[in-house]
């Protein structure tokens, strides 16, 4: 059993020249001036100011993942939609079965609290800020929560 591997080689070949030669052409037509702001760090129209080394909470990686993982299980789903005709019913029963599975998960990471942004501390402040209406009342100068819940005067509810 004899492999041909001349396609392979002619490609690699053609692709190598084809990089040296667009490079080459950058190099030549390409922009020679060089002025003070040339080397500076320029990211969407803004001029970055402090350093690049930002933490970032775990939550924030945290929410990241779980986007990814389901984003990539809507992308099963749309490979199954395209299919749907040739898997049939047993294809269907799947499908079920795979949603069943994406909600268990979801729900067990809403229980844990895996979906959680806020630290205990902020989710004892906003309960002390929270009105009994359910209205979040802070006084935007001062900070302090604000009493402006109306008394009940008798009225028929």
């Amino acid at each position: 059993m004899s492999v041909d591997l001349f396609p392979l080689v002619l490609f690699s070949v053609i692709v190598i020249v084809l990089i040296m030669a667009l490079t080459g052409v950058s190099h030549l037509l390409g922009q020679k001036r060089r002025d003070h702001a040339t080397d500076e760090v320029y990211e969407s129209g803004i001029v970055s100011v402090g350093s690049a080394q930002l933490k970032i909470s775990v939550p924030f990686y945290l929410t990241a993942i779980l986007f990814i993982i389901f984003d990539l299980e809507a992308v099963f789903l749309f490979a199954w939609a395209i299919s749907i005709r040739e898997t049939g019913w047993l294809g269907y029963a799947e499908v079920f079965i795979f949603i069943a599975i994406l909600i268990a998960g979801l729900i067990y990471l809403w229980r844990s609290g895996a979906l959680e942004w806020r630290t205990q501390r902020q989710r004892d402040d906003l309960a002390q800020t929270i009105g009994k209406s359910g209205v979040v009342n802070i006084d935007k100068k001062t900070g302090k929560k604000l009493n402006t819940e109306q008394p009940n005067h008798g009225g028929a509810h």
